[in-house]
C-alpha cells in the first residue's frame, strides 16, 4: 500500500487551531442554530393556536388543536427535513458544499418569515399555509445537516476535528434556549400590555385578539440569525477536499488554502496521479462501494434511526411531567398569552440543566474518549435511566417522588447528547470518500428523520392510556406511558448493540478514513 496524500490536505490536518476554525464554527452552526429554533418554537405555541383557532365557548377547557392538525402542523418541518437531507446531501456532492450552502440558507430565510404570515383568519387557511411555508422550511433545514458537518470535518484539523463538529451541532442547544428566550420576552411584553383574565373567569376574553401576533413574532424571528450569517458564507471558499478530490482542480484548492491558512503552500508535481486514480471513483451502488462502507453506512442510519426513535418521543411525556411537578398549572386557570409563558419557562428550563450541558460535555471529551466509547455509553446510560423510570413508573407519578422523577427524566437527555446525539451526526461527515460524503451523511440523517417521525407520531398513540375513557380528545387507546418508556428503554439498548458497526475516526486523517489514499502500486 502507498499512503500517499495531498500536501494542501495534509497542511489542513495539521493546521494549529486558528480563528478560521472558530469562523467556521460560528457559520456552520448558525445555520444549526436557526435549525434548533423553527424545528422547536413550535411546540412553545401549540397550544396558543388551539385556543385562537379553535375556541369553543362551550367547553370546560380552553380550545386545542385536533390531533390531525397537532399531527400536520409538528410532523410536516421534519417530513420537510427528512426530503431536504437526501437531496441537498446529494446535491453537494454534485455541486459543491458552497454554493448548495448559500440555497438553503435563503429557503430557510424566506420560509421562516412566510410561516408567520397566513391567508385568512379562519383556522383551515391558517393551518394550511402554515403547515406548507413549514414543510419547506423543513426541506431547508435537512440541507443544513449534510452540509454543515461536511463542510466543518472537511476544513477542521486532524486533532481537534471531533471537537470542532460537536461544537457545530451544539449550536442547537443554544437555538433550543433562544427560542425559548425569545418567547419568554414576546409573552411577557404582551403579557404587560394587553392584561387577560383567565379561562375560568372569562372564556371568550382570556384569549386577547392581540395574542395571535405572539406566535408569528416567534416562528418569524428564526429568519433573524440566518440573514446574519448569509454573507459570512457566501465569502467561505469551498473547501480544499471537495476542489482538488472532487472537481478535481488541486490548483485551486492550493490557492483557497494558501488564503485561509495564511501560509504559501506549494502545488504539488505529483498531485495529479492521486486525484486521477480510477480505482476511487467507485459509485454510490458499487460493490466496491459495498465493500468498503456498506457496514459502516448501516451502523449510521442504524443507529441515528433507533437514537431519534426515543430523542422525538421525550415531547410527548413533557407535558405530563411538566403538569405532574406543577411546573405548569392547569390551562383554565391561565390565560393564553401567560399559558405560552409558562410552557416557554419550562422547556427552557428543562433546556438549560439536562440538554445544553451534554453538547458542550460532548465538545470537551469527543477527542479524548472518541466517538465510539461515548456513543456506546450514550446508549447504554439511557437504556438505564428509561428502565428506571417506566419500571416503578407509578411510584414516580405520586407528587412526593416528583423531584427524582425529574432528575431521571433529565439525566436521560443529558445522556443523548453526551452520547448518541452528537456521534451520529459526527461520524458519517468522517468516515466516507469525499465525493459522496456529503450523500452519505444526508443518507444517515434522513433514516434519523425516520425515526425522528416513528417517535414523535408512533408514540404519541402508543402512549395513550389503555383505559378508553382516559384517553385525550380524538386518541384511541394505547399501550400507556410504562409500556411506552419500556419499549424506548428496548430501542436504545438495540441502538447500543449497532454501535459495533460504527469505525473510530479519532486521530485519523478524512482520507485515511475514506481510503481515499490508498492506492495499491
Amino acid at each position: 500500500m502507498a499512503e500517499q496524500q495531498l500536501g494542501v490536505l495534509k497542511a489542513l490536518d495539521v493546521a494549529k487551531t486558528q480563528l478560521y476554525h472558530f469562523t467556521a464554527i460560528v457559520i456552520a452552526g448558525m445555520g444549526f442554530f436557526t435549525d434548533a429554533y423553527d424545528l422547536f418554537c413550535v411546540s412553545l405555541v401549540t397550544k396558543l393556536l388551539g385556543r385562537l383557532y379553535y375556541f369553543n365557548p362551550l367547553s370546560e377547557k380552553p380550545g386545542s388543536l385536533p390531533p390531525h392538525v397537532a399531527a400536520a402542523v409538528n410532523g410536516v418541518a421534519l417530513c420537510g427535513t427528512l426530503a431536504g437531507q437526501l437531496f441537498f446531501g446529494w446535491l453537494g456532492d454534485k455541486l459543491g458544499r458552497k454554493k448548495v450552502y448559500g440555497i438553503t440558507l435563503i429557503m430557510m430565510i424566506v420560509c421562516s418569515v412566510a410561516s408567520g404570515l397566513s391567508f385568512g383568519n379562519k383556522a383551515k387557511g391558517v393551518m394550511t399555509t402554515l403547515c406548507f411555508f413549514r414543510f419547506w422550511l423543513g426541506f431547508g433545514i435537512g440541507g443544513d445537516y449534510p452540509l454543515s458537518a461536511t463542510i466543518m470535518s472537511e476544513y477542521a484539523n486532524k486533532k481537534t476535528r471531533g471537537a470542532f463538529i460537536a461544537a457545530v451541532f451544539a449550536m442547537q442547544g443554544v437555538g433550543i434556549l433562544a427560542g425559548g428566550f425569545v418567547a419568554l420576552a414576546v409573552s411577557s411584553i404582551f403579557d404587560k400590555k394587553f392584561p387577560a383574565p383567565t379561562y375560568a373567569v372569562d372564556r371568550a376574553l382570556s384569549t386577547p385578539p392581540q395574542a395571535d401576533y405572539i406566535w408569528r413574532i416567534i416562528v418569524m424571528f428564526g429568519a433573524v440569525p440566518a440573514a446574519l450569517t448569509y454573507y459570512w458564507r457566501m465569502k467561505m471558499p469551498e473547501t480544499a477536499r471537495y476542489t482538488a478530490l472532487v472537481a478535481k482542480n488541486i490548483k485551486q484548492a492550493t490557492q483557497d488554502m494558501s488564503k485561509v491558512l495564511q501560509v504559501e503552500l506549494e502545488m504539488e508535481e505529483r498531485a495529479e496521479n492521486i486525484v486521477q486514480d480510477p480505482r476511487l471513483n467507485y459509485g454510490l451502488f458499487s460493490k466496491e462501494f459495498a465493500k468498503r462502507h456498506g457496514l459502516p453506512l448501516l451502523g449510521c442510519t442504524s443507529t441515528w434511526f433507533l437514537l431519534d426513535i426515543a430523542f422525538y418521543s421525550q415531547n410527548l411525556f413533557q407535558k405530563d411531567i411538566f403538569s405532574a411537578i406543577g411546573w405548569i398549572p392547569k390551562a383554565a386557570t391561565m390565560n393564553g398569552i401567560h399559558e405560552v409563558f409558562m410552557i416557554a419557562r419550562a422547556q427552557t428550563l428543562i433546556a438549560l440543566c439536562s440538554t445544553v450541558p451534554g453538547y458542550w460535555f460532548t465538545v470537551a471529551f469527543i477527542d479524548i474518549m472518541g466517538r465510539f466509547a461515548i456513543q456506546l455509553m450514550g446508549f447504554f446510560m439511557m437504556t438505564v435511566f428509561m428502565f428506571a423510570i417506566a419500571f416503578p413508573y407509578d411510584h414516580w407519578i405520586k407528587p412526593d417522588n416528583r423531584i427524582g422523577f425529574v432528575v431521571m427524566y433529565s439525566l436521560t437527555f443529558f445522556f443523548a447528547n453526551f452520547g448518541p446525539n452528537a456521534t451520529t451526526f459526527i461520524v458519517p461527515a468522517e468516515i466516507f470518500p469525499a465525493r459522496l460524503r456529503s450523500t452519505c451523511h444526508g443518507i444517515s440523517a434522513a433514516t434519523g428523520k425516520a425515526g425522528a417521525i416513528v417517535g414523535a407520531f408512533g408514540f404519541l398513540y402508543a402512549a395513550q392510556p389503555q383505559d378508553k375513557t382516559k384517553t385525550d380528545a380524538g386518541y384511541p387507546p394505547g399501550i400507556g406511558v410504562k409500556n411506552s418508556l419500556i419499549m424506548l428503554g428496548v430501542i436504545n439498548f438495540v441502538g447500543m448493540l449497532f454501535t459495533f458497526l460504527v469505525p473510530e475516526p479519532k486521530g485519523k486523517s478524512l482520507e485515511e478514513l475514506s481510503g481515499e489514499t490508498e492506492v495499491e502500486k
